[in-house]
């Protein structure tokens, strides 16, 4: 890796946690907990349009790992890899597959809230969590919508990466 591709990632790291932390500043307007944005899954978009699988996949475990200790605790890391791990697997399948960015989101925010309940389930050992997930599969897709039309315009706008 070269040190400008190294210093690329970075920055949108930055730029990811940056928007992790406009999120967390941003109360919550639904009486639901844990609903979220993903505001850090646009630039997560782009990496993975622009740059590649595996970029993605460095920049969001690093974002997830500084913000967790920056303005978080161990539990939200626990939840965040856990949903991450879920959505990243469902976009690279959905993006090898040719769908379209906005498909790529709906999924990797859907896939996010079922890890996230998954993890949540067995650390409180209990499946009536699995009950929530209707709500977050609906909350998934309509932030995956707006998430993957912002990042979908973002690629569309920003010019070949070259290193």
């Amino acid at each position: 890796m070269t040190v400008k591709r190294m210093a690329y990632l970075g920055m949108l790291c930055c730029v990811a946690m940056i928007f992790s932390f406009i999120e967390s500043q941003i109360p919550s307007f639904v009486a639901i907990p844990a609903i979220k944005m993903g505001l850090p899954n646009i630039v997560i978009i782009v990496i993975l349009y622009k740059l590649g699988a595996k970029e993605a996949i460095l920049v969001n475990i690093v974002r997830m790992l500084l913000t967790s200790l920056l303005f978080g605790n161990l539990m939200m890391l626990t939840y965040s890899f856990g949903g991450a791990a879920l959505s990243i697997i469902a976009m690279l399948i959905m993006k090898k597959l040719n769908f379209n960015v906005i498909t790529v989101s709906v999924l990797g925010g859907v896939f996010h809230n079922v890890g996230q309940i998954i993890v949540a389930a067995f650390v409180v050992s209990t499946v009536e969590l699995l009950y929530y997930l209707p709500v977050l599969i609906i909350t998934g897709t309509i932030s995956g919508i707006l998430i993957g039309l912002i990042g979908a315009l973002v690629v569309k706008k920003l010019e070949p990466i070259e290193f």
